[in-house]
């Protein structure tokens, strides 16, 4: 099943994510079809938020990255901490299927640690770099209410505010099924 994806403005992506009790019949089901809206809106992560849920999931894909120097990376990540966050601070433009149309230059450490639960149910403690990092940090910022606009200086906040609201209007334009909080 293709979820729509919900627009920047709806409160959902502004909200701490709870976390899933474990274990959950239904979970399979949710990953997967995660998976296909991702791809079906051509992301490279997708996190429960943005799909309505609040709750402590997201999927990535970092295969599109892959290259000589860094392997792709697909999972799911449930109920994940980031432990820590660590390496050369590093600008890369980023964009979000929530806030589609709008790039921006984000920095972030170059090295991750996080915890989390894998899709058997077995708790794992993994390191990730480069651009697979970058994803993961980029998705676990959505399940704690954080998008990766809000790593932008006042400045550029401020030049990005009208396509924002146009965004979440529902005045953009995209190639997939999008919920839209406020009427045009």
């Amino acid at each position: 099943m293709i979820y729509p994806i919900v627009a920047i403005g709806d409160v959902v992506l502004k909200k701490k994510a709870e976390d899933i009790s474990l274990p959950s019949a239904d979970l399979p089901t949710l990953i997967l079809d995660m998976f296909e809206t991702m791809y079906h809106a051509r992301g490279v992560g997708l996190a429960a938020p943005q799909i309505g849920l609040g709750i402590r999931l997201f999927v990535i894909d970092s295969s599109a990255f892959e290259d000589e120097e860094e392997k792709g990376v697909k999972k799911a990540f449930i109920n994940p901490v980031i432990e820590e966050e660590w390496g050369e601070e590093w600008a890369y433009e980023e964009g979000c299927l929530s806030i589609p149309g709008v790039r921006a230059d984000v920095v972030r450490p170059s090295t991750i640690r996080i915890r989390y639960t894998d899709e058997k149910g077995v708790v794992q403690t993994e390191v990730f770099e480069g651009l697979t990092a970058r994803v993961i940090q980029h998705e676990y910022d959505h399940i704690e209410g954080v998008l990766f606009v809000d790593h932008l200086s006042g400045l550029k906040k401020r030049l990005l505010k009208g396509k924002l609201i146009n965004i979440s209007k529902g005045i953009c334009d995209v190639a997939y099924r999008m919920k839209f909080p406020l009427k045009k």
